[in-house]
């Protein structure tokens, strides 16, 4: 036990973990790192400079190349960038591929430093643990997620541990085997959650952040309404709700979390869109800073929604749902202000800034067009 707090203490207290949905900072200006589909349009990663005061984008330049990087994480000390290669094939084998840059802090370049095996095809998500001494990656058409322990020079080791799906949903087009869409650590650091899609399950597994490993947990999931495809999550900042993402169904799934036993109990389930319709899928859920409003992108339908959120119960009311403007909004973030929400517009090649109401959570669009090829995940470092 000694060994584990020793282990965690600095990396606790220096942390803000950047994930595609990042955290607070002053109104400095930051870099913002850019996951694409690779292509006609796209060579890898890119980036370019945001002054929040002004709500003004610098200009876009390409950081790194590299295949399909299309989810990003960047460590604490804003040293290494870790990305998901979403490819079906890796040197032969049935797997993508996790890279490894290096970050250069005067000219924002990326260093090429390490690619390994995902471990299963199509990666679709990863994140750093609390303590930044673990990446887990979930693999979509794999149907696993996969822990990889990160050595000092930030470099990923082989896998510590990694957790086979099994079983299948009743959609047969789309959920004819496991598909785990992400996977997301509590956040006191003591689970790991699957969301799983051809499931419709959100795995639950214990996660010991001494030794980088995954054990079933008791119970070891949580269901959602069969058919509904869990995508993503969000967790409260209190620690006792979970808001479950569901891209078949266009729902969000409010659940209470036991944080001893990580038990999860259904709640709520609200549509992200007035009207279902297969055609349209949900893609990406994130709370603002003070967990009072809740948003979700809908592609096809093409909405950003805005949810309020109940502080007692946890439950959702919608206030309003605007376009997205951006064509397949497959992702968004608020900016680590609170002031800004960037919108990837996977089909129309470029993000789309609007203007956050603090107050009410209300957006407005503005005439601020990033044009970046295929953009799908977005991260932020402070200058």
């Amino acid at each position: 036990m000694l060994r584990m707090i020793n282990r965690l203490r600095p990396h606790v207290l220096a942390l803000l973990v950047l994930t595609c949905a990042l955290s607070a900072f002053p109104a400095t200006d930051y870099e913002v790192f850019v996951g694409t589909y690779t292509g006609p349009q796209s060579k890898g990663i890119y980036t370019f400079r945001f002054d929040p005061a002004k709500g003004r984008a610098g200009t876009v330049e390409l950081a790194g190349e590299t295949d399909n990087p299309s989810f990003l994480t960047v460590d604490a000390q804003h040293k290494y960038l870790y990305t998901v290669n979403e490819l079906d094939e890796y040197k032969g084998a049935k797997s993508g591929a996790v890279s490894v840059f290096a970050i250069d802090p005067k000219t924002w370049k990326l260093t090429f430093e390490q690619q390994v095996a995902s471990l299963g095809g199509a990666p679709a998500y990863l994140t750093l643990d609390k303590s930044g001494h673990d990446l887990l990656v979930a693999n979509y058409n794999g149907g696993n997620v996969v822990v990889f322990p990160i050595g000092a020079d930030g470099k990923l080791k082989d896998h510590s541990a990694i957790d086979q799906h099994t079983g299948k949903g009743p959609n047969p087009e789309r959920q004819e085997s496991p598909h785990a869409h992400s996977i997301q650590i509590t956040n006191d650091n003591r689970f790991a959650m699957s969301a799983d899609l051809g499931l419709d399950k959100v795995i639950v597994d214990k996660f010991d952040s001494e030794h980088g490993t995954l054990t079933a947990n008791n119970p070891p999931f949580a269901m959602v309404e069969p058919g509904s495809g869990p995508r993503h999550l969000a967790f409260a900042s209190s620690g006792k709700f979970v808001y479950v993402l569901n891209e078949m169904g266009t729902t969000v799934t409010v659940f209470s979390l036991d944080a001893k036993t990580g038990a999860m109990r259904e709640l709520q389930t609200i549509p992200t869109i007035e009207k279902h319709d297969p055609a349209n899928t949900a893609a990406e859920i994130e709370l603002d800073r003070s967990g009072r409003f809740l948003y979700t992108s809908t592609r096809a339908a093409d909405v950003i929604s805005e949810f309020k959120v109940a502080s007692e119960s946890g439950k959702l009311t919608l206030v309003e749902r605007v376009p997205s403007v951006a064509k397949t909004p497959r992702f968004f973030a608020l900016d680590p202000t609170g002031r800004w929400m960037f919108v990837a517009g996977q089909d129309s090649n470029n993000i789309v800034l609007f203007r956050v109401d603090k107050a009410t959570g209300k957006l407005t669009p503005t005439d601020t067009r990033i044009e970046v090829g295929s953009p799908v995940c977005l991260v932020f470092v402070r200058r």
